[in-house]
């Protein structure tokens, strides 16, 4: 809980000052006593009160001063609040190990088809823009809520080298400040809003970043811009055939890979960096998801929506603060009227 204005906590003085007054009336009381010779006519003098009953209404009045000081400091909690992600990108890992068929028919397609899957789930819901890593990282489609496009577009991914996981995270923000403005785009200076931002970044990868940006460094920009990044780490750590069809390479060959067409390699050239991926998402705000097969994926995915749906953002709290002091020191009032009300003489 944080406050607006910490310095009306100072307020609070005022307590052990009418604690010190009090003590001052009652020594004051004492030495102005009249002796009186029956202590039966003291007694029947006095209300018909036990000590605990006394001693209610104080504690009820001071207990509601504190509650008013609080909330004349005006106290925030974050607090989870619903609400529909705005915007969503989708980067999607299209380096050469997604060719592996650790994963029937292999990675690249079962992540095409659960991302399909996804996206049209989502219609008529949040924008959704995707964006596409390998060696770079590039916008395929601005966010946009025409779900056909999105479709067409997963139709024609193709693989290449590398894997930029942080530069995708940079484009995907850029791609989220061109329809969101109250997120600042990588370049520039992030502003001071509070809460989670209505957009979110899912990062499916097979693999470990190897060029570009460190992904650490990019997490906390997006962290600084109060965007959220969920992760999914998608692959068996088991060797098996990398095969990829003519028509998912990008034309520009693979080196020793043997260029286009198909190609059968014996292990994964990279393995899941489940450590750096939690890490983005710790720091973000959003959460890590393993899936080690098409329907794990597919899992992964269907369980997101819950998450964007619940954003966190900063509630101010004086007003619950101040009605709770009201209504104690209200009750202080009652109660000592109620026991303090002249009674008639017993007969």
């Amino acid at each position: 809980m944080t406050f607006s204005w910490p310095w009306a906590l100072s307020s609070v003085l005022i307590i052990p000052l009418i604690f010190v007054i009090r003590e001052w009336a009652r020594r004051r009381r004492r030495k102005a006593a009249v002796r009186v010779t029956s202590i039966a006519l003291v007694r029947s003098a006095l209300p018909g009160r036990t000590r605990w009953r006394r001693k209610i209404p104080a504690a009820l009045f001071v207990a509601g001063l504190a509650l008013l000081t609080v909330g004349a400091a005006r106290p925030q909690a974050s607090m989870p609040v619903p609400r529909t992600s705005a915007t969503i990108l989708l980067a999607l890992d299209t380096s050469g190990s997604m060719c592996s068929t650790d994963v029937d028919p292999n990675r690249i397609t079962a992540a095409k088809k659960a991302a399909a899957e996804f996206i049209e789930s989502q219609r008529g819901g949040p924008r959704i823009g995707l964006v596409t890593f390998a060696g770079t990282a590039g916008l395929l489609v601005p966010p946009t809520d025409d779900t056909d496009s999105l479709i067409e577009a997963l139709d024609g991914l193709t693989v290449a080298r590398g894997t930029a996981i942080g530069q995708a995270m940079l484009t995907s923000i850029d791609a989220i400040a061109e329809v969101d403005p109250s997120v600042a785009p990588s370049g520039a200076t992030p502003g001071d809003g509070e809460g989670d931002a209505s957009a979110a970044i899912i990062v499916l990868t097979d693999g470990a970043n190897t060029q570009g940006v460190d992904p650490r460094i990019a997490a906390r920009e997006a962290a600084l811009r109060r965007v959220r990044v969920f992760t999914i780490g998608f692959g068996t750590t088991n060797p098996s055939p990398m095969v990829c069809e003519n028509s998912q390479f990008d034309g520009r060959g693979f080196g020793g890979w043997g260029g286009r067409g198909r190609f059968d390699r014996g292990r994964n050239i990279r393995m899941i960096d489940e450590p750096a991926l939690k890490q983005i998402a710790q720091t973000t705000g959003g959460s890590y998801h393993r899936a080690e097969n098409a329907d794990q994926l597919q899992s992964a995915l269907n369980a997101l929506p819950g998450s964007f749906t619940v954003i966190h953002q900063r509630v101010d709290a004086a007003a619950a603060f101040a009605a709770g002091g009201a209504v104690l020191i209200t009750a202080a009032l009652s109660l000592s009227l109620w026991w303090n009300r002249p009674r008639a003489p017993a007969r």
